[in-house]
Formats: C-alpha cells, structure tokens, sequence
C-alpha cells in the first residue's frame, strides 16, 4: 500500500506540474506579442520600415511565435528548471535606417523589456481587485505579472538573441566580439540555466516585483 500511494501522489504531482507548464508556456506566449510589438513599434517610429513590412507591427500572438523559443523550451524549462528559458521571435531592424543608429537600436531593444513592466501593472490591478471575490481570476493574473516581470529581466541579459545584447552594440563593444558572443550565446544561456542559481535569482527578482505592485492595489 505505501508504494501504491506514493506512486499515486507522484502522479498527482507529476499531473500538476505539467498543468502548470502548459499554463506557463500560453501565459508566456501571450506576454510575448506585447514584447516583439513594442520592439516594432518602437522601430517603426525611428524610421525602420522593416518589422511593418514583415508583418510584425500587430499584437497578433502567431506573428511572433518562434516555436523552439516560445513553446518547446519554456514547456521543459518550467519542468526541470527553477526559471524557463524563452524567447519570442526576433524583429528585424535595420540600423542604417534607425534614427540615431546604434543608440535607436538601443531603444528599439528596452522597449520590449519596458512593454512587459508596463504591463504588469494593469494585470496587477486585476490581481489586486479580484483577491477575495474571485480568487481563481487572481491568481491567473498574479501568475501573469510574475511571468511578464520575468520576461522582462531575462532579455534584459546581455548574451545573443536577447534584448540585452544589443544595449552591448550601442556601447561600441567590437563587433569581432560580439558576434562570438552570439555564436555560443544560445550554448550560455542553456548552461547559466542549468548548472547555476540564475533562473532561480530571476524568479526570485520577478516575485519580489510581483508582490509589490499586487500590494499596491
């Protein structure tokens, strides 16, 4: 009978976490439109014609999802993991067309970043209003506020594809550099995940963002 049981809670578990990755994956999948959004509206007002043209000026999730980086990754992560490791599809820009070059290509990539701690505010209102008439509603908007705040510290790393790495450009590092950087960057953030507290320092940062702005409603 202990065995039967113990199996029987480790299924229950098992159950739960996978719920909770899936719900993890769609909440973070509908947090990234917003982000690549931001990143082509934000290219589109510095003259960048590109991400219009490539049909990334819409807040419709399917025109940023990148498969590996949005779904598969984020799924396994979220189970293995004490953080998860996503990314949406990345807006192409072209700096010869930025109005202010490098320093443009800087702000094309914090806005994705800044469009997830904006967002978090509204989703922490909700949090904050539906806590005890409908807790189940709050919770899932709390969850949201954690996951966007978490988005928007992770591509903030300055390590290729993320947002991060181009504040790196804008700061003259030697293009020589920085594309070795970006040869091994995916490789980095792979083991920075897993062997070290990293993702466990991010969720805890997300948290503590998270439990602030719910508070303040």
């Amino acid at each position: 009978m202990p065995i039967i049981a113990g199996h029987r809670r480790s299924a229950t578990k098992e159950k739960v976490n996978l719920e909770a990755a899936l719900l993890t994956v769609i909440l973070f999948w509908m947090l990234t439109a917003p982000h690549e959004y931001a990143h082509a509206w934000m290219a589109a007002r510095l003259g960048d014609p590109t991400p219009r043209l490539q049909g990334r000026l819409t807040l419709n999730p399917l025109a940023h999802v990148d498969w590996m980086g949005t779904v598969i990754l984020p799924a396994v992560t979220s189970l293995l993991a004490g953080g998860f490791l996503g990314w949406g599809r990345p807006v192409e820009t072209d700096v010869r067309r930025l109005r202010g070059g490098l320093r443009g290509l800087a702000l094309v990539a914090l806005a994705g970043p800044l469009s997830n701690v904006v967002l978090a505010v509204p989703l922490a209102a909700v949090a904050g209003f539906f806590a005890t008439s409908v807790p189940a509603v709050a919770e899932l908007a709390a969850q949201a506020v954690l996951l966007s705040l978490y988005l928007a510290l992770f591509n903030l790393l300055p390590v290729p594809p993320l947002d991060g790495s181009k504040l790196l450009l804008a700061a003259r590092i030697p293009p020589a550099v920085y594309v070795e950087l970006a040869r091994f960057g995916f490789l980095l953030l792979l083991v920075a995940m897993s062997i070290t507290a990293l993702g466990a320092w991010l969720s805890a940062a997300a948290r503590g963002g998270t439990l602030f702005l719910i508070r303040l409603f």
